[in-house]
């Protein structure tokens, strides 16, 4: 994993990646994607909680998946800042095909077999690995991701950046990062309303802090 002490180079831009609060398809655990959904009261305060944690940052723009529930949470995330929250699809959740809306335990259930075998094989493989046809690999979201992290990190270097996105975009960047790893990640690895702060200079990236992220076990 990558990991750097030193945050006091100018080059380096702060992106503080934040998971949407609860919505009621995470509560009742439906597959959601790129679907939208609002935050239940729980999201909301959630949201508000990880604000309260984040007030005393300047931050110098702010980014958010353009779906519902991430876009929420930013302007929740925003407080009194007066900064336009802009929007992106690059930082939208994995794309399930066919199985958005349907629930989880169902997919689980039929692609248990599938993911038990893929857990022998190398990152690198398993990063291309699709279930389903349609469904996004892993390499596909980190691939959009990162590229727009990279342009972000460029564009705001030696400056504070507040990024709201979803679980699954979170959890494959710190997999891709060497943060967890696939043969033992946590079940539910990033909570809602969770972040991770991370530094970049545009090419590499190092994680600082996380909160609302559960233990790895490598």
């Amino acid at each position: 994993m990558q990991t750097k002490d030193n945050q006091n180079n100018k080059n380096f831009c702060t992106i503080y990646l934040v998971r949407h609060g609860e919505t009621e398809s995470n509560k009742n655990g439906y597959l959601m994607g790129s679907l939208d959904a609002p935050l239940t009261e729980e999201g909301i305060s959630q949201a508000q909680n990880t604000a309260e944690k984040l007030k005393d940052i300047h931050f110098d723009a702010i980014f958010s998946s353009d779906l519902e529930r991430a876009h929420t949470t930013a302007k929740i995330l925003k407080l009194e800042r007066d900064l336009a929250i802009q929007t992106t699809k690059a930082l939208q959740e994995r794309n399930y095909a066919q199985w958005e809306g349907k629930p989880i335990e169902e997919f689980r259930k039929i692609f248990k077999h599938i993911y038990e075998e893929m857990k022998q094989v190398e990152k690198a493989e398993r990063m291309k690995f699709k279930p389903y046809e349609g469904i996004e690999s892993d390499e596909e979201i980190v691939s959009r991701f990162i590229a727009f992290l990279r342009e972000v990190a460029v564009a705001y270097a030696g400056k504070n950046v507040l990024v709201a996105t979803h679980g699954g975009c979170i959890r494959t960047f710190l997999i891709h990062l060497g943060y967890f790893d696939y043969k033992n990640i946590p079940s539910g690895a990033v909570t809602n309303a969770g972040y991770v702060k991370v530094i970049s200079d545009g090419v590499d990236f190092f994680v600082q802090e996380v909160s609302g992220v559960k233990d790895k076990v490598i």
